[in-house]
C-alpha cells in the first residue's frame, strides 16, 4: 500500500500548509461519506460521537493510536461533498485540517490540507498523515492488509524534514 511519500508543502500568509493527495475511483458523495459518517471513518481513522455541524464539537477516537484516545474536534466548516474543515485542541496544541474534494469523470480527489503554525514536527506528522490517508484508501478498497505505521514511521521522516529546506 505504501507508495512513498507525495506531501507537498506550501508557505502562506498565514505559515505553512502540507497537502497530501489521494485519488479515489468513485462519486464524490461517496468518498464524502468515509470522511463524515461516523461508521465509515471508523474503519480507517475511528468512530466519532456527537451531533455533527459546522461551529459544533464532537469527540473522535484515534483507533490506530496506542490506547485508542479520544479528543474533541470542532467542526468548522461543513459544506457537503467538497469541504471539511475541522480543529483540534489537546497537549500538543492545536491543529487545523481540512479536507476538499473535487470530482472528474468519476474520478474524485481529495486534498488533505494540514494547516501548520510551525514545521517543526513536520517529520513526524507527514508521514503520519501518510499512514491515515493510506488507511482511508485499504478501508475503502476492503483491503485483507491495512497499512503497517512502521513502514511510514522513521523511513518518511528524512523526506518530510527535507521540505522545510
Amino acid at each position: 500500500m505504501n507508495r512513498g511519500p507525495v506531501g507537498r508543502l506550501f508557505r502562506t500568509d498565514a505559515g505553512s500548509d502540507l497537502v497530501l493527495t489521494r485519488t479515489f475511483r468513485a462519486p464524490i458523495e461517496d468518498v464524502w461519506v468515509s470522511l463524515t459518517e461516523p461508521e465509515r471513518t471508523a474503519r480507517w481513522f475511528g468512530p466519532w460521537e456527537g451531533e455533527p455541524g459546522t461551529g459544533r464539537t464532537v469527540r473522535v477516537q484515534l483507533a490506530y493510536e496506542e490506547g485508542k484516545p479520544w479528543y474533541d474536534l470542532l467542526i468548522e466548516a461543513c459544506e457537503p461533498p467538497r469541504r471539511l474543515a475541522v480543529a483540534t485542541l489537546d497537549e500538543h496544541g492545536s491543529w487545523h485540517l481540512e479536507m476538499l474534494l473535487a470530482e472528474a469523470d468519476g474520478v474524485t480527489e481529495l486534498r488533505f490540507v494540514h494547516h501548520l503554525a510551525t514545521e517543526e514536527a513536520i517529520g513526524e506528522v507527514g508521514p503520519g498523515w501518510e499512514y491515515y490517508l493510506d488507511l482511508l484508501v485499504a478501508a475503502r478498497e476492503g483491503a485483507a492488509v491495512l497499512p503497517n505505521f512502521d513502514d511510514y514511521y522513521p523511513a518518511m521522516k528524512p523526506y518530510y524534514e527535507g521540505l522545510r529546506s
